[in-house]
């Protein structure tokens, strides 16, 4: 295409299209306008393939000519940011190829590194110290280089800066979705961003945890190697337009109909039932699961006391699953219901993969660079985190502050900062020996510190039991899901009326406790305490107090209330109850044991045992001396009715009470 017939038929497209839009950005002070390609497409195929094809001197003589529509654009930078373009321009990462060098492509990807926003020179006058001209150089390379030779005098030394022109820049670091890459190490690519690219507004779009799709033209940068130009050249996407994919929560827009929709979902009797039926509907059963889940997704209200002290708001929940119970299945349906949620397998992932880390980067970013882990990309939504026990127990460790405070604190070379992870999590785990065993406490089936255990909120046991009854209703459940390849079970709320609810909540609903709802809370908490005298099991601590009024919140915030009411409260209690259930229950004593349910080193019914196994070595020691034969101490334990002595034993030398002197003999510490 001729470079004048282009230039003419371009203008005439923005003439016609957009001039009433160039001239009111002009008059606002806004540097750029959005153009949809499929309009240019419309108008004139050939020109729009030619854009595709020539993207950076096309825009830049047609940017330049701007100034033939609007007079005010005469001299100035004003761009115009193309979206929207062909499907077929949309390319993944790891298909990124030579051939694309130059082209103009869309790209989507997680923002997962970013640098700050800096200015950098894009035009520069030199003067010639000899004669006194001014050069004007428009830099197109990253280094300043000065004049060769002044063309009025010949001179060839001895120029000096006068005055320079600036733009805000910022790279980043995108990598492709997770969903694009199960199995598969997601590639990453670095995008170059700037001037009205990194405002504000923009900056925040662009900030790690982003999902976005770029527009731009695909670069190369030359690698060096020890000081020299390598032959292998990076590549590098010069953005032109970028466009959130994935919205906020605070972004989602509901419109006066979904509004509608939500009140009267809010007033429907069975609400609580239609939002268990909508979440996962292909999978059978798992109610109070589902409810459970339900209650994280609205999240309980976060408290800040008067001391600036944080009593969080966000709901975490641990299912313990047996194989083929759909764990896996549930987690995975859940992140694609709410905006940033993200699912990991806990097998290979690091504390700075859940947290963050510093990087150096001189070449690119300029020096030290944060990365945010999963913990922050998730930050205000639900991180999945399935085969939990498998997390190496010192990367584990990084949960702590994120799963209490709702941030990470990091200090590393010369970068210290806190960073926002209010995450809910939902972790998965398999018991060591595949089925789930409620005789044997948590903590000998579930590989995690109890630091850890203490902090999710609800815990439940998903057991494979065969029952000819439920069977048959889930194999035709299955059936109906997977009818000839056709979904035909249906959500009672629609997935993107559900994301909209849900939203709707969290940003609007902030319920207090009722007398009635606190007074409902407490009577069932001290009840259990009641329970537990001195020696006995304790049934419940604090922690499960805070978690009932949490869930009592979340439970107030589905149906739009600004109170959190009795039902709310029997609605809590009845799912804390039903989890105490499942990992509390101690079978020699009929009672709960929260010990039991939150890992502790040793039970109630155990530290009795190690009581009276210490009492019967004091009576030994006083006739045999210090050092006890082992055979002898376990001979007179059984017959004191302790038959499981030697596990008592083992747990005693876990803890630090006894020790092995010699082989065949132990002593008290």
């Amino acid at each position: 295409m001729e470079e004048e017939k282009l230039l003419e038929r371009f203008l005439t497209f923005l003439e016609e299209y957009y001039k009433e839009k160039i001239i009111l950005a002009s008059n606002e002070g806004k540097s750029s306008i959005d153009i949809d390609f499929s309009e240019l497409e419309k108008f004139d195929f050939e020109l729009a393939e030619y854009l595709l094809e020539y993207p950076e001197e096309t825009l830049k003589k047609v940017e330049a000519s701007l100034g033939e529509i609007d007079p005010g654009l005469q001299n100035k930078r004003f761009h115009l940011r193309f979206y929207n373009l062909p499907e077929i321009r949309n390319i993944r990462i790891r298909n990124l190829r030579s051939e694309h060098i130059g082209k103009f492509l869309s790209i989507d990807g997680i923002v997962k590194r970013a640098s700050e926003v800096r200015p950098e020179v894009y035009e520069t006058d030199f003067q010639c110290t000899a004669c006194g001209e001014i050069i004007k150089s428009v830099l197109e390379e990253r280094t300043i280089k000065p004049p060769q030779i002044c063309q009025n005098c010949g001179n060839r030394k001895g120029f000096k800066v006068v005055s320079e022109k600036y733009y805000d820049t910022r790279w980043i670091v995108i990598e492709e979705p997770f969903e694009i890459t199960s199995g598969e190490r997601p590639s990453d690519l670095i995008v170059y961003l700037k001037e009205d690219l990194v405002t504000p507004k923009m900056q925040y779009k662009t900030d790690p945890g982003n999902r976005i799709r770029v527009t731009g033209v695909l670069k190369q940068l030359p690698r060096r190697v020890k000081g020299s130009i390598s032959r292998q050249m990076e590549i590098y996407l010069e953005a032109n337009h970028i466009e959130s994919v994935e919205t906020e929560w605070e972004e989602i827009e509901i419109s006066e109909e979904d509004e509608k929709k939500i009140f009267e979902l809010a007033k429907d009797p069975q609400i609580y039932d239609k939002i268990v039926a909508s979440i996962a509907p292909s999978i059978f059963g798992l109610e109070d699961v589902k409810l459970a889940i339900a209650l994280q997704l609205f999240g309980g209200v976060e408290h800040v006391q008067k001391d600036k002290s944080r009593v969080r708001g966000e709901i975490h929940i641990l299912l313990v699953g047996e194989p083929s119970t759909a764990k896996t299945s549930l987690m995975n349906v859940i992140t694609t219901l709410i905006p940033r949620a993200r699912y990991v397998s806990g097998k290979g992932l690091t504390g700075v993969g859940l947290t963050a880390t510093v990087t150096r980067d001189e070449e690119l970013f300029g020096g030290w660079v944060l990365e945010a882990g999963a913990l922050v990309l998730c930050n205000k939504s639900l991180l999945a985190i399935d085969e939990f026990e498998k997390i190496d127990k010192q990367d584990m460790i990084a949960l702590h502050e994120a799963m209490e405070s709702g941030k990470i604190s990091i200090a590393k070379a010369n970068i210290v900062a806190t960073l926002p992870a209010k995450t809910s999590i939902l972790a998965g785990g398999n018991p060591k020996f595949t089925r789930f065993d409620p005789y044997i406490p948590i903590k000998e089936q579930l590989d995690v510190p109890e630091t850890i255990l203490t902090r999710f909120d609800l815990k439940f046991a998903l057991k494979d039991i065969p029952n000819p009854e439920i069977d048959e209703k889930i194999v035709t459940h299955i059936l109906e899901a997977r009818h000839f390849g056709r979904e035909k079970i249906e959500a009672p709320i629609p997935p993107d009326l559900f994301r909209k609810y849900v939203a709707y909540a969290r940003k609007n609903c902030f319920p207090q406790l009722t007398e009635e709802a606190a007074e409902e809370i407490k009577k069932f908490f001290i009840d259990l305490r009641k329970k537990s005298t001195e020696g006995a099991p304790i049934a419940i601590t604090m922690r499960q107090y805070e978690a009932l009024i949490r869930l009592s919140e979340a439970s107030a915030k589905i149906q739009l209330r600004d109170k959190v009411t009795k039902e709310d409260a029997l609605r809590a209690i009845r799912l804390l109850s039903v989890s105490l259930r499942q990992f509390g229950f101690e079978p020699e004593t009929g009672e709960l044991d929260i010990d039991r349910a939150e890992g502790a080193k040793a039970t109630a019914v155990q530290r009795s045992k190690i009581r009276t196994v210490i009492k019967l070595m004091e009576d030994m020691e006083n006739l045999y001396g210090k050092e006890l034969s082992y055979d002898e101490v376990v001979k007179k334990a059984k017959a004191a009715g302790i038959e499981d002595i030697e596990e008592i034993l083992k747990k005693m030398q876990q803890e630090g009470v006894i020790y092995f002197p010699r082989t065949g003999f132990i002593s008290r510490l």
